[in-house]
């Protein structure tokens, strides 16, 4: 293995070290994109449940947003309950844009790699031809053997950039989907907790209201309870 890498030339150590970057983005991606830390089912529950409850404290808030990545947008509509409908899904909206952008950490690097990958090869394919040309200038054509070095040179250089960008454009299509998916999942979540906030807002109007008509009947009381004493007053002074 060693000496094909060698055989490769100086185009080896770039897609190489290429080839590390993309592995160790695909290992990171697939264990930051598990379901339990993304999308966990007890964070959505408990968003629910302080939904409909009403009473959501700072520390529930805080503790749900650093959960997960839904977690954290769930959380940002229940600090924004008490706001007009329209300001929480704008806060909301605003939130998941910042989940989107948690989730796709590192793939356009791996896009990168997968679309430079194969000119790197073709790239170490053009230094083996010159090679190989530049050894037919000094041995002459009749020598096979004076070519052969730049010729391996340029088929190893485009299999390693081609077989690198393979594996970093199936799993980048792999990864962004799987973003995607989550991201639907995360508005439907999010859909759901403004409808139960809004339903529990919509409670409240009923009862500010009945509360609000006590001070006019009180002041419609004390107004009559006036007029009473003053017409007393009136009669006693004309007896």
């Amino acid at each position: 293995m060693l000496e094909v890498i060698i055989a490769g030339g100086v185009m080896m150590i770039p897609i190489i070290l290429a080839s590390i970057v993309a592995l160790a983005i695909i290992f990171e991606r697939f264990w930051a994109l598990r379901r339990s830390k993304v999308i966990p089912v007890a964070d959505v529950e408990m968003a629910r449940q302080l939904a409909a409850a009403g009473q959501v404290s700072k520390n529930a808030i805080d503790n749900l947003g650093s959960n997960s990545v839904v977690g954290s947008v769930l959380a940002t509509g229940l600090a924004s309950s008490n706001l007009p409908r329209h300001v929480m899904k704008e806060n909301v909206e605003e939130a998941g844009r910042h989940a989107v952008h948690r989730l796709e950490r590192y793939l356009p690097a791996l896009a990168t790699i997968g679309s430079i990958s194969p000119l790197m090869g073709l790239l170490g394919t053009v230094f083996g031809m010159i090679s190989s040309f530049s050894q037919i200038s000094k041995a002459g054509a009749g020598d096979p053997a004076a070519v052969a070095g730049g010729i391996s040179e340029a088929l190893i250089t485009t299999a390693a950039g081609l077989v690198v960008a393979l594996v970093a454009v199936i799993f980048h299509r792999f990864l962004k989907a799987k973003v995607d998916n989550y991201v639907i999942s995360m508005e439907q979540e999010a859909v759901k907790l403004i409808e139960v906030v809004n339903q529990h807002n919509n409670r409240r109007p009923t009862a500010s209201a009945n509360v609000a008509t006590n001070p006019a009947q009180l002041s419609a009381n004390e107004k009559a309870a006036a007029a009473i004493a003053a017409a007393r007053q009136r009669m006693a002074s004309g007896a």
